[in-house]
């Protein structure tokens, strides 16, 4: 698995992480305590933060991954803010079309590195049957959004499958993402699914789900930093 030592950081990443920490104890307390007002700003910086930490701790030249992954970031921050500048459905499929263009942008990420991950491998199959499931368990309530929530999940699905490509703490990741976006699904086309806390519960897997993402991102570009051609061949795990 690939590791990438705290003791490495600079101290301007240090910060970073330390403000992204910071404001993501802030948010989930805030969804804890059922306070919308400062959920909802807490929530505009999550993904800036953390950008700004990948940007800063990353080895330069920044890497291809690096540059899709914050690009993916972006994206992700632009699904977070973005919906609050519309109503109803309309928020709602604009919420889906950032994170749709952010799975995009993570699976291009990730792609070079498929030949590590569990894409041809039988876990893979438990990868399939989560979205499986999920897509059954929407589709009587999804209605004419049923085809538009097919293909996030297909995309949701095989970013979670590529992201083992890059070590158990990017897997894990990748798999948190899996599992917040999961409930958003349910939420909006299970009447059954009303979990205690729900918002609490969709932004810890998110916020988690990203920050392991990135930690697994930074490992495998200070491992394959300098090395020519390493974009195409598998990271250690």
């Amino acid at each position: 698995m690939i590791v990438a030592p705290a003791r490495t950081l600079g101290g301007r990443a240090v910060v970073a992480l330390t403000a992204f920490a910071a404001a993501s104890v802030i948010h989930l307390t805030a969804q804890l305590a059922e306070a919308d007002g400062v959920a909802n700003v807490s929530q505009w910086f999550l993904m800036p933060l953390l950008a700004w930490f990948l940007v800063l701790a990353a080895p330069a030249p920044r890497s291809r991954l690096v540059r899709l992954t914050l690009a993916a970031l972006g994206l992700s921050w632009l699904g977070d803010t973005a919906p609050d500048l519309a109503h109803g459905d309309t928020a709602f499929l604009v919420m889906i079309a950032f994170f749709l263009l952010a799975q995009v942008a993570y699976i291009a990420a990730f792609w070079p590195y498929r030949a590590a991950s569990v894409l041809r491998r039988p876990a893979g199959f438990g990868y399939v049957a989560v979205i499986a499931a999920l897509v059954a368990a929407c589709a009587p309530g999804a209605g004419a959004m049923l085809a538009p929530a097919l293909v996030y999940g297909i995309c949701l699905g095989l970013m979670a499958v590529l992201s083992t490509a890059l070590g158990r703490v990017a897997a894990l990741g990748g798999a948190l993402f899996l599992v917040s976006d999961s409930m958003i699904a349910l939420g909006a086309f299970a009447d059954w699914f009303h979990p205690p806390v729900e918002g609490f519960w969709v932004m810890a897997t998110y916020i988690a789900g990203q920050a392991l993402i990135v930690l697994g991102v930074l490992a495998a570009a200070r491992s394959t930093a300098g090395t020519p051609g390493a974009a195409t061949t598998s990271c250690g795990r």
